[in-house]
């Protein structure tokens, strides 16, 4: 791997160079950029400094993990090898084929509506960075990750007022520590219906699809068109037969109720089909959107409310109720901000709660990058949190340092993504990577062998899960590797979804930086 672009001009002058020509420093920058595109920290007097954050790599490895979370035949593309097929006879009980899809995180049940969420912000990030992404080469792995959840909500949606949410026992499932090539735990089957409605999950899931329709519109215009409609089915579905979704409670219960989830899904329709009664559904129930405090799988107010006042700023002036909303949120995000603000640890994490709490700071990370996007396209100096006045440039600044953290700058100085930097969690709680995969171990590993032998082992996991980002520090910055703490080492997919939108806009800014820190200081070469 080539080194960073501060240790090559280094070693250039002290070769004997001294003075870098132009034509020798520009280069240099193109020749780094492309190999390996690092982000090298320059401080105030024009220095490198020692902090390097390989983006590139950590987006890659992002969408890498991916794979690693497959459910379902694997394909000969499969890059992670440790995995193997597995449920393969999901569904045949009630004859639908619900083969494929994800399993949610360390466990090896498919949960439909937080899987449906994880496709919605990958597509997000694909909408909104493909030029980004597509530079590095990972557009079509991302496309990838989006169409393997797409096809098993497009198989689950077996009828305009059934949609399948659940595959899998959760309690059963979670009494057991096997590989899901080895599980026999029960493949029980959950659905919702027009007799026993879940409007989050349909809701959810026609936002995933609208979405992911937009990414695929211009690349295969009848799969687009395929995820349209069933998004717009799905939508109605919702809307009509109205009803909390509690079916995969304990695990994934409905606390903010449906109303964010039928607003999230309208303006991705909006977006996907220009269809104005969808932006009327929107202006209608306007009512129902409130200040968020989180944006997650549960809650999407905020994830509506910042789609919706990107169309303000486009011109749409019946929107500013959201990006008010949205606003506010924003606010409660920066640092020295004279709002009601949320926490943050004393290394300057954004610290909501402590169960899984990287999966709210990535998605907040989601928003403060697209919020400061929109603001720059619109021509919009900042954004005034009471007495305090971000610019943003300040936003984009700060949705960075929590980018960074997670890779390795915090008190903990390791990365929170499994296989990225020297230093990272060895230990997260996921079964198929805590027991030998089938290659290396053919042997059948039961439900009680896999706790007795790997879930209580002090061993590092024989598989490394490239690219898991894990549930994170406490309150304290402090971070115990024990693959028993799930709430802290346990990986999640709209956990890596959410960071994939977070990272992506630093490909950008890293070029970027490049190429300013080169054109005020090229008098120095």
């Amino acid at each position: 791997m080539p080194p960073s672009s501060c240790a090559v001009i280094e070693s250039y002058k002290i070769m004997g160079q001294g003075r870098i020509t132009r034509l020798g420093v520009w280069g240099l920058i193109l020749w780094h950029f492309l190999a390996s595109n690092k982000v090298t920290a320059i401080d105030h007097e024009g220095f490198c400094s020692t902090t390097t954050f390989a983006y590139r790599d950590a987006l890659g490895k992002a969408i890498l993990f991916f794979e690693g979370q497959r459910s379902g035949k694997l394909p000969e593309s499969q890059r992670v090898k440790w995995r193997g097929n597995s449920a393969l006879s999901d569904g045949k009980p009630e004859n639908v084929n619900l083969i494929g899809g994800y399993y949610d995180a360390g466990d090896n049940v498919k949960f439909g509506w937080p899987m449906a969420y994880s496709v919605s912000l990958l597509s997000w990030a694909a909408v909104e960075y493909q030029r980004e992404i597509s530079s590095v080469n990972q557009l079509g792995y991302l496309r990838g990750a989006i169409r393997w959840g797409t096809d098993f909500i497009l198989r689950a949606h077996t009828s305009p007022t059934t949609l399948y949410t659940q595959v899998g026992d959760g309690n059963a499932d979670h009494q057991c520590w096997e590989r899901p090539e080895d599980m026999d735990t029960p493949r029980t089957l959950y659905r919702i219906t027009s007799d026993s409605p879940g409007s989050e999950a349909a809701a959810e899931s026609a936002a995933a699809l609208a979405a992911a329709s937009i990414v695929f519109k211009k690349v295969d215009s009848i799969y687009s068109s395929r995820l349209l409609n069933h998004s717009k089915s799905l939508f109605e579905f919702a809307d009509k037969h109205r009803g909390s979704y509690q079916a995969s409670c304990p695990f994934y219960c409905s606390y903010s109720g449906y109303q964010d989830e039928l607003l999230w899904a309208a303006a991705w329709l909006y977006k996907a089909s220009e269809d104005n009664k969808y932006l009327n559904y929107v202006l209608s129930n306007q009512g129902w959107s409130q200040v968020a405090s989180e944006f997650s799988w549960d809650n999407k107010f905020a994830g509506a409310q910042m789609l919706l006042a990107k169309e303000f700023f486009g011109g749409n002036k019946q929107l500013s109720l959201f990006k008010i909303h949205v606003e506010s949120f924003v606010c409660a995000l920066m640092p020295e901000s004279s709002s009601v603000r949320i926490e943050t640890t004393p290394g300057g994490l954004l610290y909501i709660r402590d169960s899984s709490n990287l999966q709210y700071v990535t998605s907040a990370t989601l928003l403060l990058f697209l919020y400061s996007k929109t603001l720059n396209t619109a021509h919009i100096n900042g954004l005034q949190c009471g007495s305090a006045h971000f610019s943003a440039s300040q936003i984009s600044a700060f949705a960075k340092s929590q980018v960074d953290y997670i890779l390795g700058k915090n008190p903990m100085k390791m990365s929170y993504m499994a296989g990225f930097g020297s230093k990272f969690p060895l230990q997260i709680h996921h079964r198929g990577a805590s027991i030998p995969s089938i290659g290396a171990h053919p042997a059948k590993v039961s439900c009680n062998d896999g706790y007795s032998s790997y879930y209580h082992s002090s061993n590092p996991n024989p598989n490394v899960h490239v690219g898991a980002i894990v549930g994170g520090p406490d309150s304290n910055d402090q971070f115990k590797d024990l693959r028993t703490d799930y709430s802290h080492a346990e990986p999640t997919t709209y956990m890596n979804a959410a960071f994939v939108g977070s990272v992506a806009p630093l490909l950008a800014q890293s070029e970027q930086e490049y190429l300013h820190f080169f054109q005020t200081n090229r008098q120095n070469y």
